[in-house]
């Protein structure tokens, strides 16, 4: 983990903070919402071009493993996500909704980190990852149709430009591939690295933009943040009960248990946050909902990995 990805939080965090000083100033105000589109593309076209989908054969050589995960991850969670966001934050469905992307979307970086802290199954967890990414670029549009619709904050139209958003930058990515295929050095050792590092640039340039075209609107909503904390750390909770009972189910080793603890508890929130930024501009308290999720989530992944390890430790002396 680089020392960008080590500080992706507070990096982000900074960018609330900057956009929100930049909003006082009226003419940037104005016209920043129209830079916010281009910074989620370049990003979203360096996460596409940095995850080979080559990969994805991999995946389906442990099939309980994947099934499992993809069930958990993109059956039970968006319906526990709901129904947590239902008890908690049914007066706020801004935050509800912001709630629901952020966990309906499996993480496909850092929970690799954790796993390997945890001493869990590294190469299994990167196996899933590319399953990960395109089950969950598949299906937002789907979770935004289905839960946004249902809370009145959703246009049908949106699903269409949500997909378009998606497939170009997935289309321009595949394409540098193809293109660089004679080329594969200069593609893995500079394309490939430049883009890797400045994923989180790009975001925290549109998180900029859009924090500084409403940052009035948030200033006066930013008691809502803790509304947050209840209905996430019930996730996390539930989730780890979860993993454990299923590993047990099926007879999973410690290394694979890990790897599923941390495959249906980790969230990606930075493809969430593109694609909220994207539909719902002028709602900032959605990408409020997912600004605020990784300052949880951080370090609940590492008490997670502690406490793996307290199990793996407990397991070693009875043996």
């Amino acid at each position: 983990m680089n020392i960008m990805e080590r500080l992706q939080t507070v990096i982000i965090l900074f960018a609330v903070g900057f956009g929100l000083l930049l909003g006082q100033f009226s003419f940037i105000e104005q016209y920043a919402e129209t830079f916010i589109l281009p910074f989620l593309l370049l990003m979203l076209y360096g996460l596409f071009l940095i995850i080979p989908l080559k990969g994805l054969k991999e995946a389906f050589k442990k099939i309980k493993f994947l099934s499992t995960s993809v069930i958990i991850n993109f059956l039970l969670t968006p319906l526990l996500a709901w129904g947590l966001g239902a008890i908690f934050l049914a007066d706020h469905p801004a935050l509800w909704l912001g709630f629901i992307l952020l966990l309906v979307t499996p993480c496909t970086d850092w929970y690799l980190i954790f796993t390997s802290i945890a001493k869990g199954n590294v190469s299994l967890s990167t196996s899933i990852l590319p399953v990960n990414l395109l089950l969950q670029v598949t299906l937002l549009p789907i979770y935004l149709f289905l839960f946004a619709g249902t809370m009145g904050t959703f246009e049908v139209a949106t699903v269409t430009e949500v997909v378009l958003f998606l497939f170009v930058p997935f289309l321009f990515a595949n394409l540098t591939r193809y293109l660089f295929k004679k080329k594969k050095e200069v593609l893995t050792n500079k394309v490939i690295p430049f883009f890797a590092s400045s994923q989180i640039i790009f975001l925290c340039l549109a998180i900029t933009a859009m924090f500084a075209s409403q940052g009035s609107y948030l200033i006066n909503n930013l008691n809502v943040i803790l509304l947050m904390i209840v209905p996430l750390f019930l996730f996390f909770v539930i989730n780890f009960i979860l993993a454990q009972t299923v590993g047990k189910l099926f007879r999973f080793n410690y290394e694979d248990t890990v790897s599923l603890n941390m495959s249906i508890i980790a969230r990606n929130s930075p493809i969430a946050l593109a694609i909220v930024l994207t539909a719902f501009p002028d709602q900032p308290l959605i990408a409020l909902a997912l600004i605020i999720g990784p300052l949880i989530e951080l370090p609940v992944l590492a008490i997670v990995a502690q406490g793996l390890l307290k199990i793996r430790r407990g397991q070693n002396k009875k043996q």
